[in-house]
C-alpha cells in the first residue's frame, strides 16, 4: 500500500473524508470520483488505495474512520512537538529574556549538518551576515543550500529582465557573500523582474529551515540591521512537520516554474 493518504493535505484529508462519508465517493472508485477531492498530482495514488482498502473488505465509512485517526494523530504530533521561542531583534528591554535574532541565526548555520533553505526580501552586508554559514558549507562539502531571494524591480524602471538578473548575481557573488566561499543554490520568483508581466510581485518572506527539522521564522531581512538592531520578532520552532511543510511549498514552486534559479 502507498503512502497516499499521508500526502495529502490536512483541508484534502478532511474533504476526503466528508465525500466517503456522505456517498460522493464510493466504491467502486473511479478516477472522476477522485479527481473532485484529490489534488491531481494525488490523484491515481489515492484511488490505488481506496480500490485496495474495498478489496480488503473496507467500506466508505470505515476508510473515513481511518482518515480520521490519521487527522487526529497530525494533530497530536503537533501540540507535542518542543515549544516555541520569541526572538527578536533591537535593544532589550528590562526584565525580557528573549532570544536574540543574530544569535538564532548563527546557531542554526553553526550546527547545520544536512541542507539549509533560507529565505529572504533584503539581503545587505552579506559577507558579514552570512559568514557562519559560508564557513560551515566549507567544513560539511556535502551540506545543500538552497536560497530563495527578491529580484527587485524599481518603479518605472525598464531595463531588461536579464540585465537585472545579471546584476543580482554579480552583485551577491561580489558583496553579498564571502569571498571565495563556495556558493549557495539560489532561486528568485520571474515576476518580480519581468519585462511585461501584468502582475509586479517581491518575494517577501523571511525564514530559514535547517536539517528539515528546525525552523526559525521572522520579520527581520537578512542584512545587518535587521539581525541586530532594527526592532524585529521572529519564533524559532523544533518541528519536522512545519520543516517540511515550508520546504515542500518552495520546492512545487520551482517545480511549476513560480521560482527559478538563478545560479
Amino acid at each position: 500500500m502507498n503512502d497516499a493518504f499521508a500526502k495529502l493535505s490536512d483541508t484534502d484529508l478532511q474533504t476526503l473524508i466528508a465525500a466517503l462519508r456522505s456517498g460522493r465517493v464510493a466504491a467502486p472508485y473511479s478516477g472522476l470520483q477522485v479527481s473532485r477531492v484529490a489534488p491531481a498530482s494525488l490523484g491515481n495514488s489515492v484511488r490505488a488505495v481506496l480500490t485496495e482498502l474495498e478489496a480488503k473488505g473496507f467500506s466508505p465509512d470505515q476508510i473515513a474512520i481511518a482518515l480520521g485517526m490519521i487527522e487526529l494523530d497530525r494533530k497530536h504530533a503537533r501540540i507535542s512537538e518542543s515549544p516555541i521561542d520569541l526572538v527578536t531583534s533591537g535593544p532589550e528591554a528590562p526584565g525580557i529574556t528573549n532570544r536574540d535574532t543574530s544569535v538564532v541565526v548563527r546557531e542554526l548555520f553553526t550546527h547545520a549538518k544536512v541542507s539549509v533553505l533560507l529565505v529572504g526580501y533584503a539581503v545587505y552586508q552579506g559577507q558579514h551576515v552570512f559568514e557562519t554559514l559560508a564557513n560551515r558549507m566549507e567544513a560539511v562539502p556535502d551540506l545543500d543550500v538552497k536560497f530563495f531571494l527578491n529580484i527587485s524591480r524599481p518603479d518605472g524602471d525598464t531595463t531588461a529582465s536579464e540585465i537585472l538578473i545579471s546584476r543580482f548575481k554579480q552583485g551577491f557573488k561580489e558583496k553579498q557573500w564571502p569571498v571565495g566561499c563556495r556558493l549557495p543554490e539560489v532561486y528568485f520568483d520571474p515576476r518580480s523582474v519581468a519585462d511585461d508581466g501584468p502582475i509586479r510581485s517581491s518575494l517577501h518572506a523571511k525564514c530559514v529551515v535547517v536539517d528539515s527539522a528546525h525552523v526559525f521564522v521572522s520579520s527581520a531581512n537578512f542584512t545587518e540591521a535587521g539581525q541586530e538592531q532594527n526592532i524585529e520578532v521572529g519564533l524559532k520552532i523544533e518541528s519536522q512537520w512545519l520543516a517540511k511543510q515550508i520546504t515542500e511549498h518552495f520546492g512545487h514552486l520551482y517545480d511549476h516554474g513560480l521560482a527559478v534559479k538563478a545560479f
